[in-house]
């Protein structure tokens, strides 16, 4: 893969995808918007692993942000031989009489940077006979849990389309689709997951884990642990209707945050 391109680097999933692929020897450019934690992983993964570690420094909400990283997956320059588009928003509150200007900032995180980023690095990508892009998506894209669940909804969809599109080219596109994670991406979006059991929980390195083998397999749906492989399952099969009645609005801890990486 040589050089690895991970969005919201600095917390969650994302620092977890820093992390594995810097111990696998691969090169990697973090990207968030919080430089200082940027650099203090920078210069741990290249103390701990040997590899470089680039900063980039980019606001995914914004046109100046999403151009800045497409810009540097375009280069030759070290190129970029795995994308991974992991930057999320924990945004917690109704659609109806939320605020709309939280809801486009998630929409263009979530959904125009996934395309944009996906559409520079698959045409450097095809150009060189070999890459991979890496969408994380959700089981929650086959719930109806407002907004979150539409723009995963549309990571899952529009990644099976890229995979199609890429067939025999040397380019893969993989989907990850995990369930809920023990990471920060719940408290940095003040979301109450208190009445969640642990069982319904994975860890980071196993969520990680996984979706870096499916990769390397060229598998295009890959979801961690068989019990969310049976969700989803049952989650396909299952009437609409009945997904719309299990479908609700998560209480936030207080006012809701952003945050940079998460499921």
């Amino acid at each position: 893969m040589g050089t690895a391109l991970v969005t919201g680097a600095s917390a969650g999933l994302g620092l977890e995808f820093a992390w594995q692929l810097a111990t696998a020897k691969h090169d990697v450019v973090l990207v968030a918007r919080d430089e200082d934690r940027l650099t203090r992983l920078a210069a741990q993964l290249q103390a701990a692993a040997g590899i470089h570690a680039e900063v980039l420094v980019a606001d995914l909400a914004t046109d100046e942000g999403i151009g800045r990283v497409a810009d540097r997956l375009r280069s030759d320059e070290k190129p970029v031989g795995l994308l991974v588009n992991n930057a999320g928003l924990g945004l917690n509150q109704r659609f109806v009489g939320g605020d709309v200007d939280a809801e486009v900032k998630a929409l263009d995180v979530m959904v125009k940077a996934v395309l944009v980023l996906s559409h520079a690095a698959a045409g450097a990508m095809v150009g060189r006979g070999r890459g991979a892009i890496l969408n994380v998506a959700s089981v929650s894209a086959l719930l109806a849990s407002g907004t979150y669940s539409a723009h995963k909804a549309w990571v899952r969809t529009f990644t099976e389309g890229l995979a199609v599109e890429l067939k025999d080219t040397g380019v893969t596109a993989t989907v990850l689709n995990p369930g809920f994670t023990h990471t920060e991406f719940h408290e940095r979006g003040r979301i109450d997951m208190s009445g969640y059991p642990e069982i319904v929980w994975l860890n980071a390195e196993d969520v990680v884990a996984t979706a870096l083998a499916d990769v390397r397999r060229g598998v295009v749906i890959s979801t961690p642990s068989a019990r969310y492989r049976a969700a989803s399952a049952i989650a396909r099969l299952a009437p609409r209707s009945a997904i719309r009645a299990i479908g609700r609005y998560r209480k936030a801890l207080d006012e809701p945050a952003d945050a940079d990486a998460g499921v």
